[in-house]
C-alpha cells in the first residue's frame, strides 16, 4: 500500500512531497503527463513572502528560489489603450514578491525529491473508497494503487474533488488569449520598450493586453476579453492569423505598440478561459482524502493561484509530520485553517479581476489598489 497518493506533479503536489520528505514521510506523486519535459510550464510567477516564500522555506529550498529569480521582473506598469503610462513601479529589490520562471520553480522541486518519487504517465481514471479511509486508484494504462492518504493536487478539473464536493468550476465571463513576442528587444523595440523590465496592465472596461518580460527578450501576453463563450466558439483557433485579425478588431485605436503584442504574436493564439469554484468552497471530512491548490480553491488568475498551492502543500506536508498516526486530526486541522485563508483569497481575487476587466473605470480601479488609494487625483 502507498501511505500517501498525491495526484499531480504540480507546483502544490511537488512543494507537499518535498515538505514530507524534509520530514521522513515516503509519498508517491502520480502525474498524467509522460515526463518532466512534456510541455512547457507557463510563464512567469511572483512568489510572495507570506505564502510561497513561507512554503519554500519549510521545504528548506529558498537558496535554490534565490538563485533562479529573475532580477528586474518584479517592476509594474499600467497603462491606458493609448500607451500613456498611468504608473510605474520600477522594481525596488526588496525581495517581497521576486519572479522566477514556472518552469524553474517546478524543476528545483523535482531535483528535491527522491528517484522514483514521481510516477510520470499516470493519468488517474477511476478512485474507489474501500472503507477504513483507504482508497483504490486506476490508472490509464491499467495500473492500480491503494493508498492510506489520497491528496488532490489535480487541477481545476480535479478528478479527486468528487469526493468531497459536487462542485464545478464556472466560467467567470472572461477568456485570456495567449501569445509571445520573441527576441523582442531586437524584433519588436517598441513593444519590448511600452512593456519595461517586468508586468504590464493596458486596460479598459471589459477588455485588457496583460504582458510580461520574461528571460532571454521574450513578452509573454495574455490578451482579455469579457465576452461570452459562444463569442470565442465563433472563431477558428486553428487558424492564427484569423484568431489575430478577430482578437485585434476588438482593440482599433488602441497604441499600435500594444497591438502588436497581439497581430505580431510568434506563437499560435492559445485560448484560455477563466473558470472558477464557489467562492468558500468547502466540504465535510471524509477519511483518507483532501485537496490543495486549484482542485481545492480555484479562483481567477491574481498572482496568487501558484503561491496557495505551495502554502496548501507545505501547510498540509507540516500539519502530517505533527500528527503522525492520527491522519484524521492532521487533515482536520489543515483543512479549517485551508479553508478560512481561501474563502479569504477567493473574494479577493474576484476583486481584483472586477477592477480590471468589469470596471467601468478601468484602468483607475487597479491602480488605486496597487497605491493604496496615493495616485487616485493623479492617474486620471
Amino acid at each position: 500500500m502507498t501511505p500517501v497518493a498525491i495526484i499531480g506533479a504540480g507546483l502544490g503536489g511537488l512543494t507537499l512531497a518535498r515538505v514530507l520528505h524534509v520530514h521522513g514521510i515516503a509519498a508517491a506523486v502520480y502525474e498524467a503527463e509522460a515526463s518532466a519535459d512534456a510541455r512547457t510550464q507557463g510563464g512567469m510567477l511572483d512568489i510572495h513572502e507570506y505564502n510561497g516564500q513561507l512554503a519554500l522555506k519549510a521545504a528548506g529550498l529558498s537558496d535554490a528560489f534565490r538563485r533562479i529569480i529573475h532580477e528586474g521582473g518584479e517592476a509594474t506598469r499600467v497603462l491606458d489603450p493609448h500607451g500613456t503610462v498611468l504608473l510605474d513601479q520600477p522594481d525596488d529589490g526588496s525581495g517581497i514578491r521576486p519572479e522566477v520562471r514556472r518552469g524553474d520553480l517546478r524543476r528545483i522541486l523535482l531535483d528535491s525529491l527522491p528517484e522514483g518519487a514521481v510516477h510520470w504517465g499516470r493519468k488517474l481514471t477511476a478512485i474507489r473508497p474501500l472503507g477504513g479511509g483507504q482508497h483504490a486508484l486506476t490508472f490509464a494504462d491499467g495500473s492500480t494503487v491503494t493508498a492510506g492518504l489520497v491528496v488532490g493536487a489535480d487541477g481545476a478539473w480535479s478528478k479527486v474533488r468528487s469526493l468531497l464536493s459536487d462542485a464545478k468550476p464556472e466560467y467567470v465571463g472572461t477568456s485570456f488569449i495567449e501569445t509571445y513576442l520573441l527576441d523582442a528587444d531586437a524584433r519588436h523595440p517598441a513593444s519590448a520598450r511600452v512593456v519595461g523590465g517586468g508586468a504590464l496592465h493596458a486596460l479598459a472596461p471589459g477588455k485588457g493586453i496583460v504582458a510580461h518580460r520574461e528571460t532571454n527578450g521574450v513578452l509573454h501576453t495574455y490578451v482579455a476579453l469579457t465576452r461570452p463563450q459562444e463569442w470565442f466558439a465563433g472563431i477558428d483557433f486553428a487558424d492564427p492569423t484569423e484568431v489575430k485579425a478577430r482578437v485585434a478588431a476588438e482593440f482599433e485605436g488602441w497604441a499600435p505598440e500594444l497591438t502588436a503584442l497581439i497581430t505580431d504574436g510568434e506563437t499560435a493564439p492559445v485560448l484560455r478561459k477563466i473558470h472558477a469554484l464557489p467562492p468558500g468552497h468547502r466540504w465535510e471530512r471524509v477519511p483518507g482524502v483532501t485537496l490543495l491548490g486549484d482542485a481545492a480553491h480555484l479562483n481567477p488568475p491574481d498572482g496568487e493561484g501558484a503561491n496557495l498551492a505551495m502554502y496548501d502543500g507545505a501547510e498540509l506536508g507540516e500539519a502530517l509530520a505533527a500528527h503522525r498516526g492520527d491522519l484524521e486530526a492532521a487533515l482536520a486541522e489543515y483543512e479549517e485553517a485551508m479553508f478560512v485563508r481561501s474563502a479569504n483569497a477567493a473574494a479577493e481575487a474576484m476583486k481584483i479581476h472586477a477592477l480590471c476587466f468589469n470596471d467601468p473605470d478601468a484602468p483607475h480601479g487597479l491602480i488605486n489598489l496597487l497605491t493604496g488609494g496615493s495616485a487616485s487625483s493623479t492617474s486620471r
